[in-house]
């Protein structure tokens, strides 16, 4: 199998999370690339031109975050998102629920990233508003549910993992830290680990 993914990307950070924490680093690929420029490997395998994207052992692809991160999970017995059935219901759609919660934050981040990168001139400082009021929200959320979290690791932290360490990366103005003591102390312990270490963006 072949990872193409970014070394800045949110997304592509869950993902090669996902990889370290189950193991399957012998069995995949991992090619960095940036979508930016012009990579027609990587675009004929998603026609969206994105990362991350996955390419299968029988060509196939897959895309994007959410649907890689469901099916490596498959590929060994230790699942991180619970699979269905009557007594693991509840865990497994909280578990989805926080990825889709850090997803929504991310993609507020990352409309604050490129939107600044416009011209001056051109960029929307109300959207800009709109989107940091969305990223402040979801983390008073997030504080305040965090004791919801899995007891064991499961894609929720990976995805609460690269979340906060995506604002840490490009959006360090907003001070998370000084609104949400409860995830402060939580990304303290869980940054440590080897696997957020070794995908740290650059």
């Amino acid at each position: 199998m072949k990872l193409y993914y970014s070394k800045t990307s949110p997304y592509s950070r869950k993902v090669r999370l996902m990889i370290y924490e189950k193991g399957l680093q012998q069995a995949i690929i991992s090619v960095a690339c940036n979508p930016f420029d012009e990579a027609p490997d990587l675009e004929t395998a998603n026609p969206l031109g994105k990362v991350p994207t996955m390419i299968l052992d029988d060509g196939s692809s897959l895309y994007d975050s959410p649907v890689i991160c469901a099916y490596l999970d498959t590929l060994t017995s230790d699942r991180l998102i619970p699979e269905s059935g009557p007594d693991t219901n509840r865990e497994r759609w909280n578990v989805l629920r926080w990825e889709a919660l850090c997803d929504g934050v991310l993609d507020a981040a990352y409309n604050i990233v490129m939107e600044r990168r416009r011209d001056t001139r051109e960029q929307s400082d109300s959207w800009i508003k709109q989107w940091k009021s969305q990223v402040i929200r979801s983390l008073d959320h997030m504080e305040a549910e965090i004791d919801t979290l899995p007891e064991r690791l499961s894609l929720a932290q990976l995805s609460l993992g690269t979340t906060l360490g995506y604002l840490d990366f490009r959006l360090q103005e907003l001070d998370w830290r000084s609104q949400c003591p409860a995830l402060t102390v939580w990304y303290g312990d869980f940054s440590a680990r080897k696997a957020m270490q070794n995908t740290r963006p650059e």
